[in-house]
Order: C-alpha cells, then structure tokens, then sequence
C-alpha cells in the first residue's frame, strides 16, 4: 500500500509555513490587511493649507517631506510644529533639493542644486544640516528621508549609504506594492500621484489589502500648488475610505511604519510547528 506520510507532512509543513508568514505579515501592519503610508513630498502652502486640514479632520497622519531651503518652512514654521504636534512626521527631503541634472528631462535643475555637481560630502552634510533643523522644529530623533527627484547615486556612489544611521529608512519613486520582508528599506517603493482619480485611488489600497502588503503614496500638489497635482475631491475620497476601513487598513507616518518593517526583517520567522 502507498505510503502517504511523507506527502501528507510535506503538505502540512507549507500550510504551517504559509500560515506563519501571513501571521507575520499581519502583525507587521499592526494586526491589520495592509499598511498605507501618504507622503507630500517639498514643503508647499498647500501640505498647511489643504493636507493637514483634511488628514486632522478623519484623524489620519501624514509623512510631510521638507525641503529646508523652502521658504514656507521658515515663513511658517509655528504651523509645520503644531502638525508635528498632532502626530505628523516631518521627513528629511534634504536642504536643497539637488536633483541630477545630466539626466534627460532635467532642464529645471540650477546649476547651484546639480547633484551631479555634489561631492559624496557635500550630499551627506546638507541632508545632515536639514535633520538639526528639523529636531528644531519638532523635537524628534528618528525620521525617513526621501531622494530629490528619486536621484539616489553621485558619480556611481550611493550616497545614502552614509545617511543609513541618520534615518530610519528612505523612501524612493518607484512604483510597487510589497510585503514586508520584500522592502529595501534604502529605497522604499512609493506611486507617484498626478491627475489620477479617486477611484484609481482607492484601487491601489483595495490591491494592496488583497495582496497584504505596503502601500505609499507620494503626493505633490493637492488641489493645486505644484505641477504634479491631485484634486481636492479625489484626495478626500481616498482618505474617506481610508477612514471606513481603518478596522482593516494601518494608516501611519512612514517612520512608523519603516520601523516595523525593520523589526519585521531583522526578527527570524516563526517556525512552522511540528505534527
């Protein structure tokens, strides 16, 4: 007779592993489906004006990317400190903004802000100098940085790669929806928003849900303020199904949720148990 053990504890042992890792998965999101991160990427009027007022009114927290140099940090830093207050973070987006400007498409880069331009040191010591302004304002120690223009190397050299102590984590541009062991917490996945629905909105976190992964989003203008830009009403149809579903969906700052990932990766699997 055909000894069916061997198939039977080979099938018993992928269903526990299976088991354990979505087990993992779901404590990483704070014992819920998926995790969503919304980030507004370079300290514009409208992050105060319109984003901060929304995100208060369904009590979710935003991850607000500042460039130091901006002039609606220094123009409105009592403003910046009492969103930091309610739980917002403020990441680092660096002190200049220097995006590479040899790349095709980068005709808007000054000579003064060339990352191509930069010394390794030079990158390093300005993100440096933006963290001391940002502990300034909100009295934090532990953020995320973001890349200017997802720009992430000078001359070939990760320059991020001696910021690694300085963040919890980075987020980057591309596009993706991952689960947590899958992160590269050096360059996070992120959808870059501009002109889409709320509908197509709100299919990114039904995905992401499905799929039980992160999910961030990177904003620029909301309802205006920028060249890359979402409506007002597709924004609120979002964070308003963000809000229905919040017994399902972990909506938290990007350091929040960077750090569970961390801890997620850096703790070894639960082992599948034994018949």
């Amino acid at each position: 007779m055909l000894n069916r053990r061997p198939l039977y504890l080979s099938a018993t042992f992928l269903l526990a592993g299976h088991l354990a890792g979505h087990a993992q998965t779901t404590r990483t999101w704070n014992n819920k489906q998926c995790a969503v991160v919304l980030t507004y990427d370079d300290a514009i009027d409208v992050d105060l004006d319109n984003v901060v007022p929304a995100l208060d009114s369904v009590k979710l927290r935003g991850t607000f990317y500042l460039i130091g140099s901006s002039p609606v940090v220094a123009r409105r830093l009592p403003e910046w400190r009492r969103a930091a207050q309610r739980g917002h973070e403020l990441g680092n987006h660096a002190l200049m903004h220097p995006c590479d400007g040899s790349l095709p498409g980068r005709g808007f880069v000054t000579p003064d802000n060339d990352l191509s331009k930069y010394t390794v040191n030079r990158a390093v010591s300005e993100v440096r100098a933006n963290n001391t302004l940002l502990n300034a304002i909100d009295g934090q120690t532990a953020r995320t940085f973001a890349y200017p223009c997802g720009d992430r190397q000078i001359g070939g050299v990760y320059f991020y790669e001696q910021l690694r102590n300085d963040f919890v984590a980075a987020r980057g541009v591309t596009g993706g929806l991952q689960t947590a062991t899958q992160v590269d917490l050096t360059n996070i996945n992120s959808y870059m928003i501009n002109g889409q629905t709320g509908e197509q909105l709100i299919d990114l976190v039904k995905k992401a849900q499905q799929s039980r992964t992160v999910l961030v989003f990177l904003f620029h203008g909301v309802g205006g303020g920028h060249s890359l830009n979402v409506d007002l009403k597709a924004h609120r149809q979002l964070l308003r199904y963000l809000k229905a579903h919040e017994q399902d969906i972990w909506v938290a700052p990007m350091v929040e949720v960077a750090t569970k990932i961390k801890q997620a990766q850096q703790s070894p699997a639960t082992p599948a148990a034994r018949p």
